[in-house]
């Protein structure tokens, strides 16, 4: 199994058929990844179900 390292920066690029993926760990390598908009999708989907769904990141007290 994979050895779990800090995340140091990630960089999010559009593309022509999708996205581009740079994410960098503390103490590791750099690593390039193509992402096409239907995966593009689900992450936006795992991101909001983490986050408690899209109704969930509502700030309390605001007007």
């Amino acid at each position: 199994m994979a050895k779990l390292l800090p995340l140091q920066s990630f960089s999010l690029r559009e593309t022509e058929d999708g996205y581009r993926l740079l994410v960098s760990a503390i103490g590791g390598e750099s690593i390039h990844v193509s992402i096409t908009p239907e995966q593009m999708d689900d992450i936006i989907d795992s991101l909001e179900n983490a986050m408690g769904g899209e109704e969930g990141g509502e700030e309390e007290g605001e007007d």
